[in-house]
């Protein structure tokens, strides 16, 4: 098929483009943010014992997540290129490449959790109730993550074309349907039998294979800018190599806050386990703060990688401008919720005193660096729609590896817990101060140069 007519993403007004393609993934996430949150709601009324499990867990379901986000943004952002170049053949065959790769990942989270859930838990703590607690949870959620995969997937070819729209749709409609789910399975309503944490595992994947379908099925009904061939699953070298180029340090970067998560585990339980239970609380309300930007970076990287290819530098720096200021006042909003409201949000989950005493302490430190994060998140995105995904990969290292966790240990060498949630600000404000000088080196080498020959 021919394009004969210009993609919104190259003639809309950026500031409503951004938002038109923006708020219903943002509404979405939201969502998605608050089925996170109900999640642990009723996994705490189990024990707390429980709630820890579940936080346990985020390290090998952060790193599920890095895998299908790295990959998805290498995907979107290649395929998107093509769009804004006219190169419909390509577009097809980064499409169908898409489809393999992921196909491929999710065979390596199934082997994951068919053999390596129980020794992962035991890792990190010897109580057999929580060991137990987890390997019902994570040994569901991985062998059965392949619904989350084909979300990824086709999710993002709606985005690469401007169809967001329907993505609100998939994502939404995936977390209604795991809300619901969770206190029938956990609590055996309606006639079904009490199955516990193991219960919020299988409403999780349940949701997500309901995301799934309707990501394939509106693709094929919608997505006529996009079409998925047989012939285009094959694996095409230099399309694999371009996907990774960008995806990889993107899924590197979603990789080390796996990382820097089961660090920041081992650091909290030496403390205590109610430490730890309030630090997987804590990365379950910061989502509802986290997600509305990240949904909005998935519109963005769209628009930036389109204009990009079409050498449009005026829309280019626009959409930029736009996405920091959207994202820096989200960030305050968050800023001030959890500065002013922590020891409210944490009562959602049933938090005991000694909850509650480590848990007001850390939303209201962790959250003074938020303001800084938002900046940083919205250059990421330019940088990975530009192909220069390693500035990112390098910040997001820096963040979390070569400052976060080293300031942690160190201060947890105090004996305070308290002052181990000062690692958080004090990252950020390394990683903005490194953001900002590969975004000067990036202005002056790529973006001043867009519309250029050879560019």
């Amino acid at each position: 098929m021919e394009q004969t007519k210009e993609n919104k993403m190259g003639v809309m007004p950026v500031n409503r483009l951004l938002i038109t393609m923006s708020l219903p993934m943002m509404v979405s996430m939201l969502v998605q943010a608050l089925y996170n949150i109900v999640d642990s709601i009723f996994v705490s009324r189990i024990n707390e014992n429980a709630l820890t499990a579940v936080s346990l867990a985020f390290p090998i379901q952060s790193l599920m997540i890095s895998v299908a986000v790295g990959t998805s943004v290498g995907i979107n952002a290649v395929l998107s290129r093509a769009l804004g170049g006219k190169k419909q053949e390509e577009v097809n065959r980064t499409a169908g490449n898409g489809v393999t790769i992921m196909a491929v990942s999710y065979v390596l989270f199934l082997l994951i959790g068919l053999f390596a859930t129980r020794g992962f838990y035991l890792s990190q703590t010897d109580d057999a109730q929580i060991v137990q607690y987890g390997y019902e949870y994570l040994s569901v959620v991985c062998c059965f993550s392949f619904g989350m995969f084909i979300h990824f997937t086709f999710d993002r070819l709606l985005q690469a074309t401007g169809k967001t729209i329907y993505t609100m749709f998939t994502q939404g409609i995936g977390a209604i349907v795991n809300i619901i789910l969770d206190p029938i399975f956990i609590f055996g309503l309606c006639g079904l039998p009490k199955m516990g944490v193991r219960g919020a595992a299988v409403a999780t994947v349940i949701g997500q294979i309901v995301s799934g379908t309707l990501a394939f099925l509106i693709n094929k009904a919608k997505n006529d800018e996009v079409q998925v061939k047989l012939e285009s699953l094959r694996l095409d070298g230099r399309i694999v190599k371009q996907i990774y180029k960008i995806g990889v340090p993107s899924m590197v970067m979603q990789a080390i806050g796996s990382v820097m998560t089961y660090g920041m585990n081992l650091i909290l339980i030496s403390f205590t386990a109610t430490a730890t239970a309030v630090f997987g609380v804590y990365f379950k309300l910061q989502s509802f703060i986290f997600m509305p930007v990240f949904g909005m970076n998935n519109g963005l990287v769209s628009i930036l990688a389109y204009n990009y290819g079409a050498g449009r530098k005026d829309r280019f720096i626009e959409a930029l401008k736009c996405g920091i200021k959207y994202a820096v006042a989200i960030m305050f909003v968050g800023l001030v919720i959890f500065q002013t409201a922590p020891g409210m949000l944490l009562k959602l989950f049933d938090a005991s005193d000694s909850m509650l005493t480590i848990g007001v302490s850390a939303l209201r430190t962790i959250s003074y660096g938020y303001l800084l994060a938002g900046f940083g998140i919205i250059c990421g995105t330019a940088f990975q729609a530009l192909g220069r995904a390693g500035y990112s990969m390098i910040v997001s290292i820096a963040r979390q590896l070569v400052v976060l966790l080293p300031a942690a240990y160190l201060l947890s060498l105090s004996g305070n817990v308290n002052y181990v949630w000062w690692s958080f600000p004090i990252a950020e404000l390394v990683s903005m101060l490194i953001t900002v000088l590969f975004l000067i080196r990036i202005n002056k080498d790529v973006i001043q140069h867009i519309g250029e020959e050879g560019v």
